[in-house]
C-alpha cells in the first residue's frame, strides 16, 4: 500500500530547534504520519509555547532543554530521550543560525559560532545517534542544508560555508553508514515565508522583488513544502537514496537567472 510507504506510527523523532518556523513544520507534518515528536531548545520558554502549538495540530511533543553545541548536553538530552520515549529512528538536524556581516566586518568569534551550531552541532548529534542506529540496521537522519551548500552570496559567508560544509559531510555520513542501512541525506530550502522573513516579504521591498522574479514558482516556499520533503526522506518511501540533497526552492537554483516574463514564451 502507498500509505504504508509514508507510515512513521512506532518511530521517534528528533527535530532540533523544532521549536518554530521550518523546524516546526517538520516536527507537524512527522507527527502527523504518526512519529512521536521530540524537540529541543536552549530557552524553555521557548519549549513551553511550542508544546502548545503541537497540541493544536493533535501532537504531544516531548520536549527538553539542551544545547546543539555541547557534547556533553547531547549526550544527556539524547539519553533521556532514549530512556523516555524511545530509540531514535529518525533525526532532524534542523537548528541553525545566520549572522549577516561582510567578511571584513566579521569577528572570528562570530565565524566560529555559525560554524559550531550550523555545521559542527549536526557532527554531534549524529555521532551520538547513528550507532545506535547502526545496531539496529536502520536509521533516516537528515541534515538541513540550504541553497547556500552550492552558491555563495553578499554577507553570509559563515552561513555558506557552513551550510557547505554540511552538504559534504552527508555526503561522508553516506559513505561510512549507508552499508547498515542507514539512510543520510539534506534538504535544502529555498526562500521561504516564515516570521523571520515577514519583514522582506513586503510588496515593493527589493529582496521580496528578487525572490517573486528570480524563481521559476513565482511565489515564496511555504515551511510546510520543506515538512513534505521531510517526511519523503524520513519513510519508507526514501529507502534507496542516500548521500542526497533535495533543494525546496520552487526552481530557483535550476534557472537563478530566470527573471519572470523575460524567459516566458
Amino acid at each position: 500500500m502507498i500509505n504504508e510507504l509514508f507510515d512513521l506510527k512506532g518511530k521517534v523523532a528528533l527535530i532540533t530547534g523544532g521549536t518554530h518556523g521550518i523546524g516546526m513544520a517538520i516536527g507537524k507534518v512527522l507527527g502527523q504520519a504518526g512519529a512521536k515528536i521530540c524537540v529541543n531548545d536552549r530557552v524553555k520558554e521557548r519549549l513551553v509555547s511550542c508544546k502548545e502549538e503541537y497540541a493544536k495540530a493533535g501532537i504531544d511533543a516531548y520536549s527538553l532543554v539542551f544545547d546543539v553545541t555541547d557534547e556533553a548536553a547531547v549526550d544527556a538530552g539524547v539519553t533521556k530521550i532514549e530512556k523516555e520515549v524511545g530509540p531514535i529512528d529518525i533525526l532532524v538536524n534542523n537548528a541553525g543560525i545566520i549572522k549577516r556581516i561582510p567578511i571584513l566586518d566579521m569577528k572570528i568569534s562570530e565565524f566560529e559560532q555559525v560554524i559550531d551550531v550550523d555545521l559542527v552541532a549536526p557532527l554531534i548529534l549524529a555521532k551520538r545517534i547513528a550507532p545506535g542506529m547502526i545496531e539496529r540496521r536502520s536509521g533516516k537522519i537528515i541534515n538541513m542544508c540550504s541553497m547556500m551548500s552550492v552558491y555563495g552570496r553578499n554577507s553570509v559567508s559563515a552561513y555558506a560555508a557552513a551550510k557547505g560544509g554540511l552538504k559534504l559531510l552527508t555526503e561522508n555520513m553516506t559513505c561510512e553508514w549507508a552499508k547498515y542501512n542507514v539512510q543520510i541525506n539534506g534538504i535544502g530550502p529555498g526562500y521561504i515565508a516564515t516570521s523571520q522573513t515577514a519583514d522582506i516579504r513586503l510588496n515593493g521591498h527589493p529582496f521580496n522583488d528578487l525572490v517573486m522574479t528570480r524563481t521559476p514558482a513565482g511565489r515564496w516556499g511555504e515551511p510546510e513544502d520543506v515538512g513534505n520533503a521531510a517526511l519523503f526522506l524520513a519513510s519508507k518511501a526514501s529507502d534507496f537514496v542516500n548521500g542526497h540533497i533535495l533543494y525546496v526552492d520552487g526552481g530557483i537554483l535550476a534557472n537563478f537567472g530566470y527573471v519572470k516574463g523575460e524567459n516566458e514564451i
